[in-house]
């Protein structure tokens, strides 16, 4: 469909091959991603991606590792870790040994770490329980609330419903929707031939 192009297009690990990315007026057309995160992006990648022989704290610490000067905001270790209790638990573990879900918890929190204006999540639901869909929902609204947006790719409808402002349905790699959840809800032949939800009658 040509979401996670997107996401990589955005965060400089795909260039986009027309078109223009711009990010709070600039564009990022040819910055590296090293710049691009500099810039205030962080990727929480489809897949996790996290570093499996690196400890969880060594996991946490990358974004800031290569800064002189660490960003300002809310998220550092001490924050990260009281948001994700079972990585305190796992604090000196290499990130191979956590569970699917624990990886998905780290790479969340690897890109809070950096205290970035704006997050891209690609799938972050993918392989998780419904108990912890529900904890990756309630960090996505702290996050908005503590001034990051959130720029979210994801498969779960009732997960998109619950933290979207504004939301764009993607078919083929082409947008066929854009709007409001409720204008989403009013839209009942694109719930139904795009996302699979049927409205009851």
């Amino acid at each position: 469909m040509g979401k996670t192009t997107f996401i990589r297009s955005v965060a400089g690990l795909t260039p986009p091959r027309e078109g223009e990315i711009r990010f709070k007026g600039a564009s990022l057309a040819g910055r590296p991603p090293y710049s691009i995160a500099q810039a205030g992006i962080a990727l929480v990648p489809q897949g996790r991606r996290i570093f499996r022989s690196l400890s969880v704290r060594e996991n946490l610490l990358l974004p800031t590792s290569g800064l002189a000067r660490p960003r300002g905001g809310r998220w550092n270790l001490p924050a990260v870790l009281e948001q994700f209790p079972q990585l305190a638990e796992r604090i000196h573990h290499p990130g191979g040994a956590l569970s699917g879900g624990e990886q998905q918890m780290l790479a969340v929190g690897r890109a809070l770490m950096a205290n970035p204006e704006l997050i891209l999540m690609d799938e972050p639901s993918e392989g998780l329980s419904p108990k912890l869909v529900q904890h990756v929902e309630a960090i996505m609204k702290s996050a908005r609330e503590h001034g990051h947006a959130v720029l979210l790719v994801e498969q779960n409808f009732a997960l998109a419903m619950a933290v979207a402002d504004y939301i764009y349905v993607v078919s083929a790699g082409r947008f066929v929707f854009e709007g409001t959840p409720a204008q989403l809800i009013d839209a009942p032949d694109v719930l139904e031939q795009h996302l699979g939800v049927a409205q009851a009658h």
